[in-house]
């Protein structure tokens, strides 16, 4: 094994639930001496017959919107597919231009770009709904401003609200919604060589992919093991403060988060970091 496997992972077995990035994430494990084990546990569907998306498209164009409120790159795509089932692209982009168009992180970007908007502002890191309201206080005050915020898989009531306090008309424009894999059987192995103590380390990317493990685990009949293999056993990785404050509302602790909420820093500090936990290594790895 290679010196850098050994001061990383060192062969210990890493559960990712990552559905869309599970190959960039296996790859990263893999790299930092782990040995990765899949366990998607989340998709997204966009919202089939979904009047929102259409009424938003008609009011951009009439107007109606000083400000659109972009939270994820997904959402931004499906928004797109959804509108320009009936309106076509430079129609409702050209409308767009003359909003104030505001993204959350990073993920939005790439989608934007590709329909040549324009960014007006990016809220920093850790792109949580917090940075997003203090960007705004500083660069574009909301007071008296009609605002769309293109939702995902829950809503988002602490910005909905924080808009709303600053004297904002907010629009809600759900997109899509979160659901289980269509194969669960992985997500329930992961489970169960979790709670038998096989598992050295657990890295969620989104605070639902906790919701459904435990969700899956409860049909299962091994929610309390899980939960104690959690706590006592295996090191839990989370990406960021949004993730980390949903997994502890879940009941969940968190053994380790990266400066930044990339998959390459979460990776890296729960390599960097596990042995220090404390927690005991699993005899298979």
């Amino acid at each position: 094994m290679s010196s850098a496997a050994t001061s990383a992972f060192d062969g210990l077995r890493v559960v990712t639930f990552e559905s869309r990035q599970a190959g960039p994430m296996a790859e990263l494990i893999t790299r930092q001496g782990g040995v990765p084990v899949a366990a998607p546990a989340l998709r997204e569907v966009p919202i089939g017959d979904n009047p929102s998306v259409l009424a938003f498209a008609d009011r951009l164009i009439a107007g109606d919107f000083d400000m659109v409120v972009f939270l994820t790159g997904v959402g931004t795509r499906f928004l797109t597919q959804a509108i320009e089932t009936r309106i076509p692209r430079e129609t409702w982009t050209g409308a767009l231009t003359k909003a104030k168009v505001v993204i959350r992180g990073p993920k939005p970007l790439v989608p934007l770009r590709e329909l040549k908007v324009r960014i007006d502002l990016q809220a920093p890191e850790p792109n949580t709904w917090r940075e997003l309201l203090l960007a705004l206080d500083a660069n574009l005050p909301v007071t008296g401003l009609r605002v769309a915020v293109q939702e995902y898989g829950k809503a988002n009531p602490e910005l909905i609200e924080g808009l709303e306090h600053r004297g904002a008309t907010v629009t809600r424009v759900p997109v899509y919604r979160w659901a289980l894999p269509e194969n669960i059987e992985p997500l329930r192995q992961a489970i169960e060589e979790i709670a038998t103590g096989q598992i050295g380390a657990v890295l969620f990317t989104s605070a639902q992919q906790a919701v459904h493990m435990l969700e899956v685990a409860t049909t299962m009949g091994r929610e309390t093991e899980l939960r104690a293999a959690l706590r006592d056993q295996t090191v839990v990785g989370s990406i960021g403060p949004t993730t980390t404050e949903t997994l502890r509302e879940l009941g969940l602790s968190i053994d380790l988060e990266p400066e930044h909420p990339k998959m390459g820093p979460l990776v890296a500090t729960v390599a960097a970091g596990w042995r220090g936990v404390g927690k005991p290594r699993p005899a298979s790895g």
